[in-house]
This record gives structure tokens, C-alpha cells and sequence, in this order.
């Protein structure tokens, strides 16, 4: 078993896809039972990938044992095992809140819920650019029919700009795929990083053109400025289990920079090593002031939280983009405190969006208000949390990035990371005030909603419990998430491991 682990993350939740596609017929309640069979699978092989991982193994994977420039590689170090046992947390949190009843409403819910998880789990694994490239249309496609399913009006229009600028990245990264494969004739990563420092340098120009499509492609992914406005819109109509879920795609595109420009593009790469970190830092500290005056200017709750989403993916790239162990190593810790928060939040704003009746998660108008002291509670540990302050691992995340930062970037990320943490504060200060402090008296005669389900509000604390989690440990997750950043930034180790698993890779191709 130990031998399959980096495949069964993307196996599992396609099998359970499958097998969910089958048995829609027999009713919700099989679906149910069969999607929380597949989470438990799911998360004791995420668990058992990460303890694997952690002693800093580069596990690869040579699915069919087709050679690794012409088959499927899946290939698990500490960074990509950490990202799915997150996706897999995130993932249990968003399905109990789904199945509270929004389940019903959804055409194929279940099975698109495995497939997308068969998506981002096989995009932190795969060694392969084209691999890459299948494992987002898995995931994205998935992601259109949740995002789609069910919906009308607003949703729909949210929906489509999502699908058509969507698409339009994909067919800018098979450009780009393109380019490398037929200058370098392999699009293996661990191969790529010693074929592009042995390149003819007349090609250099070109390889480069490629590398700056994939940086576009990625940063739209992962909605950097100026490719952002697709995602406020889109977030804030999804379904809230769906939102939820999404809240990790952003960070895939993070992931996606950090792992290709640190191997394909690092140290091995000759003169383009390390090129993309001097634009996407000042790009990260544009994003992250752009999408803290967009919450500020939020005019609903969920709105609030999708521009959160992009603050806190500008964060990751600020963190990325200074490219030291330090900084990579808050990063990581960040990119998981983010990501629980930010889904805990978009539920959150869903449950206070139906205890509010018409006024819904308006925040133009202090309307009323049921169950203000559970729901007030769980917003309150959340915002302090995705603001930054003491004690949560908001507070931590951010401390660990501003201590790491270089001397010569400590003026201009400090001031703007510290400000545009005031922003925040003032914008989820603002919506307590108007939601919780200012809520008026339910009318006599308008009919009260139903309360919040049980497991509604259990997810939501699930995925805050995460965080304090992440607090109270934040010790271990701390080394770990050190020995993830210098593994990452020590490239030869990964390739080493490819090459040592499959010597083929340097084989001539047919």
C-alpha cells in the first residue's frame, strides 16, 4: 500500500465519482453514505501521505509503468502531501455542509464534489506540465457544474464569465505547452529543469515567452492583479458548500508558481533562474491593496469574502515571491490558515444570509436579525482569525512573514501588509457593526426562517476549529511547513529522486 500512496488521493475520488454517476437513482441517501465512505478513505490516505512525507522523501510514481516522458508521474514531497490532507480537511467541512440539504437541489452534486477533489489533488501531485494541464480541466470542469447546477439569473452570468475566462486561460497554457515540448521535447518537470539549463541559447528567447504564458496562466488561477475581476462575482453566487470548496483553487495557482519556478525555472534553469519573483512581488502588493479597498467597498457579506480570497492569494505571492526559506515556510502556513478560514467565512455569510429573512447578506441595510448570538460568535472568531490579530493563526501567518522579510523589501512590504491588514479589520468591523450591533427586533408578523441545521453550523466550526488548531500546534506545523520550504527551494533534491526513480527520463525521445 505504502508503494501506491501518491496515486490514491486521485483515485479514490475518481472511483467514488464514478461509482456516485451509477447509483443517483437509489436516492440522496446513498449518495450521502457513499461520498462520506470515500472523505474517511480519502483523509486516512492524505493523513498516511503526509506522515510518509514527512521524513523529506521524494515519492515518484509511474502510473502503468509507461517511461516518465511519456506516461502519467505523480510525484509526493512534503509540500504537495501537505496541500491535499488541506484539501481533504476543507473538502469534509464543505460536504457535511452540503448535505444538510443543499445536496438535493444540485444535479450530480456528489459526483462532481469527487471529481473536483480528483482535480486539485492530482494538480499538487503530478510531476508532468501536460498532466498539470489535464488535472485543472478535471478540476475546472467539475467546477462548472457546481458553480452552474441549480442556478439562474445572477449566478448564471457569474457562471458563464467564469467558464469563458476559464477556458481562454486553458488555451493559453496549451500555447505554452506547446512551445516547451517542441524546443525541449519533454514536458516533465524534473526533466525540464536540466534540459532548460542545457539549452541552446537561441532558443532561450522562446523558452522564456513560454515560461511568462504559464506565469499568466497561473496568476489568473490564482487571481493576480490584473486578472482578478473574474472571481468576486463568481465566489460570491456560488453555493456556499461550493464556495467553500473554492476556496482552495486560488491557492492551486500559488501552488502552481512555487512549484514550476522553483524547479523548472530555479536554480538548474542557467539564465532564467528565478526570473518571474521580481515581477510578482510588486504585483502581490498591488493585488493585496486593490482587494483590501474592494472588501472595504463590499456591499454584502459574501462579496466581502471573495475579495478576502484575493488578499489572502496577493499574501501567498508577497511570501512566494521574496523566495527565502523563511518566507516560503510563512507562506505555506499562511496558504492553510487562508484556506480554512476563508471557507469557515463563506459559510458563515451563507448562515447569516437566511437568518436575516429580505435583507439577506445586504450590507446597506441593518436588517433583522435570528440567532445573532451563535452566529455573531462564529463571525467574531473568524474575522479576527482572516484579519491577522492575536491570538489565531491569522496573527501567526502574518507575524512569521513580516519577521522573515529580506532588508531590502522591509519598507514596502511592511507598510502595506500592515495597512491593508487595518483595512481588513476596518471592513469586517463595519460588517459586525451593521449586521450584528445594528440588527433590529424580527416583525410580529413576518414568519421566522427555519433555524441554521445542525451540521450547518458544525462545518462552519469545523473549519474554524482548524484554525485554532493551527494555533495550539502551531510548533510542529511550523517545522514542517520550514522543511516543505526548503525542499522546495533545494530543486536538485526533487530531480535527483525523478531521475533516481527513472532513468529513462533522460532517454532521447522517439
Amino acid at each position: 500500500m505504502g508503494t501506491h500512496l501518491p496515486v490514491l488521493p486521485v483515485l479514490l475520488p475518481l472511483l467514488a465519482g464514478a461509482l456516485l454517476l451509477l447509483l443517483e437513482r437509489h436516492g440522496i441517501g446513498v449518495q450521502r453514505a457513499l461520498s462520506t465512505v470515500a472523505m474517511v478513505a480519502l483523509l486516512a490516505t492524505s493523513a498516511a501521505l503526509l506522515r510518509a512525507a514527512d521524513d523529506g522523501t521524494v515519492t515518484m510514481y509511474l502510473l502503468g509503468d509507461w517511461p516518465a516522458r511519456l506516461g502519467i508521474a505523480l510525484v509526493a514531497d512534503r509540500t504537495s502531501a501537505l496541500l491535499v490532507l488541506t484539501t481533504t480537511l476543507l473538502a469534509i467541512a464543505s460536504l457535511l455542509y452540503a448535505c444538510a440539504g443543499w445536496d438535493r437541489r444540485a444535479l450530480h452534486f456528489h459526483a462532481l464534489f469527487q471529481l473536483q477533489l480528483a482535480g486539485l489533488n492530482g494538480a499538487f501531485l503530478t510531476g508532468d506540465l501536460f498532466n498539470l494541464f489535464v488535472f485543472f480541466e478535471v478540476m475546472l470542469i467539475a467546477s462548472y457544474g457546481l458553480l452552474l447546477s441549480g442556478g439562474r439569473g445572477p449566478r448564471m452570468r457569474a457562471g458563464l464569465h467564469y467558464v469563458v475566462f476559464n477556458i481562454t486561460a486553458s488555451t493559453l497554457f496549451l500555447i505554452a505547452l506547446g512551445l516547451l515540448y517542441g524546443m525541449l521535447g519533454s514536458l516533465n518537470m524534473a526533466e525540464l529543469a536540466f534540459r532548460i539549463g542545457q539549452a541552446d541559447p537561441a532558443n532561450l528567447p522562446l523558452i522564456r515567452a513560454a515560461s511568462g504564458i504559464l506565469l499568466v496562466v497561473f496568476c489568473a488561477k490564482a487571481a493576480l492583479v490584473p486578472l482578478y475581476l473574474w472571481l468576486p462575482n463568481a465566489y460570491s453566487r456560488a453555493p456556499a458548500a461550493v464556495a467553500a470548496l473554492f476556496a482552495v483553487m486560488t491557492k492551486v495557482g500559488v501552488y502552481t508558481v512555487l512549484r514550476v519556478y522553483t524547479l523548472v525555472f530555479g536554480s538548474e534553469a542557467g539564465e532564467l533562474a528565478g526570473w518571474a519573483w521580481t515581477w510578482l512581488l510588486p504585483a502581490g502588493l498591488l493585488t493585496l491593496v486593490l482587494a483590501s479597498l474592494g472588501a472595504l467597498a463590499s456591499k454584502s457579506l459574501r462579496m466581502l469574502v471573495a475579495f478576502l480570497v484575493i488578499a489572502s492569494a496577493a499574501t501567498l505571492f508577497i511570501a512566494v515571491s521574496l523566495d527565502t526559506v523563511e518566507t516560503v515556510s510563512a507562506g505555506l502556513y499562511y496558504l492553510v490558515h487562508s484556506t480554512f478560514v476563508a471557507g469557515a467565512l463563506f459559510l458563515v455569510a451563507d448562515l447569516v444570509r437566511r437568518q436575516r429573512g429580505v435583507a439577506g447578506d445586504n450590507l446597506d441595510v441593518a436588517g433583522p436579525l435570528r440567532h445573532s448570538a451563535l452566529l455573531g460568535a462564529l463571525f467574531a472568531v473568524a474575522a479576527v482569525s482572516t484579519s491577522g490579530m492575536p491570538p489565531l493563526s491569522g496573527f501567526l501567518g502574518k507575524v512569521l512573514l513580516l519577521e522573515a522579510v529580506p532588508a531590502t523589501n522591509v519598507a514596502w512590504v511592511w507598510s502595506i501588509v500592515l495597512v491593508t491588514s487595518l483595512l481588513t479589520v476596518v471592513a469586517l468591523a463595519r460588517t459586525a457593526s451593521q449586521v450584528f450591533w445594528r440588527a433590529r427586533p424580527w416583525p410580529e408578523t413576518a414568519s421566522s426562517p427555519a433555524p441554521p441545521q445542525p451540521a450547518q453550523v458544525a462545518a462552519a466550526i469545523l473549519l474554524l476549529g482548524y484554525g485554532i488548531a493551527m494555533t495550539l500546534f502551531g510548533g510542529p506545523i511550523m517545522r514542517y511547513t520550514g522543511d516543505a520550504a526548503a525542499q522546495l527551494l533545494a530543486p536538485a533534491d526533487y530531480i535527483n529522486a525523478a531521475h533516481g526513480t527513472a532513468p529513462q527520463l533522460r532517454e532521447p525521445s522517439p
